[in-house]
């Protein structure tokens, strides 16, 4: 585990044991910051929401950290991150993005004679709302929104066909919560379009030899509260596909959020990311772990 991940993880420890001794930690309503997606920002695993992170409100600050884990056949993506959210209007995000090749670095070696076994990211996040209320108007809560992700080590994406070693997701979302929807259920909505021409997320490069533009994907959400403390639902991803060293599929997952406490939320998911670099069929588990103050 790097440095950050371990500074990371003792604020997580230390946040969730103080929980008791503090009760200021904003004031929105119970699990309205979502949670964290794996580039950062706040909403769902896999795509960012119109939501600002945490509880803040007008007039205050907020916050949140992170630790996500997805285990599939053949790799694993660790994501450790921080945000700060200012008077619900402004969000900045940190996030470092470990993806570990596992089988792929049999294919690396053989075909391109190289050994790492890693691939790492860190995406720099910024979100800000730009008009209504996700529970109150009408037309629910739009946000805009850019991750700037770079690379830190180009080896592999350039072997395989890459462009960049960094650039910039340029994203427009809109959430709504309807009340009372569902059997009496609370219903989350959320669509979000993405600018964008990252490979696998910008952790495979940025442009390849089949594209170099921009590409607007569409991303969806939809989440039940069963009760205020639980939340189910599925969401969707789109993906550029820019390499011909091996095409890319969407993104999907189905989760379940539980959130026992307002500094606190534990996510877990099934997700199937399909087919990635040359490795077929990627489903497996997602956990996360998110404390808010």
């Amino acid at each position: 585990m790097t440095r950050f991940a371990t500074l990371l993880s003792t604020g997580l420890l230390a946040l969730t044991a103080s929980a008791s001794l503090s009760a200021d930690t904003g004031s929105r309503l119970w699990a309205t910051g979502g949670v964290t997606s794996v580039g950062g920002a706040a909403g769902g695993g896999l795509s960012p929401w119109a939501l600002l992170g945490g509880y803040a409100s007008d007039e205050e600050w907020g916050g949140t950290l992170t630790l996500s884990r997805a285990a599939t056949d053949d790799y694993t993506l660790s994501v450790v991150g921080a945000g700060v959210t200012w008077n619900n209007r402004i969000e900045l995000t940190l996030a470092r993005q470990t993806l570990d090749l596992d089988s792929l670095v049999f294919t690396l070696k053989n075909g391109f004679g190289l050994e790492e076994d890693e691939l790492v990211q860190d995406v720099f996040g910024l979100k800000v709302r730009l008009a209504g209320d996700a529970l109150y108007s009408p037309w629910g809560q739009w946000s805009a929104g850019l991750l700037h992700k770079r690379n830190r080590e180009f080896t592999v994406p350039d072997a395989i066909g890459a462009e960049d070693d960094s650039g910039t997701d340029i994203y427009v979302g809109g959430s709504k919560l309807f009340f009372a929807a569902v059997m009496d259920r609370n219903l989350l909505v959320n669509a979000t379009v993405r600018g964008t021409k990252a490979n696998q997320g910008g952790l495979l490069g940025f442009g390849g030899d089949r594209n170099d533009s921009y590409e607007a994907m569409f991303e969806g959400s939809v989440g039940l509260f069963v009760t205020r403390q639980w939340l189910v639902g599925t969401e969707y991803r789109q993906k550029p596909d820019n390499l011909g060293f091996a095409t890319e599929d969407d993104w999907w997952d189905v989760f379940v959020a539980w959130v026992p406490d307002r500094r606190l939320s534990i996510t877990a998911a099934l997700v199937n990311l399909g087919d990635v670099a040359t490795l077929e069929d990627q489903r497996g588990a997602y956990l996360s772990l998110q404390a808010s103050f």
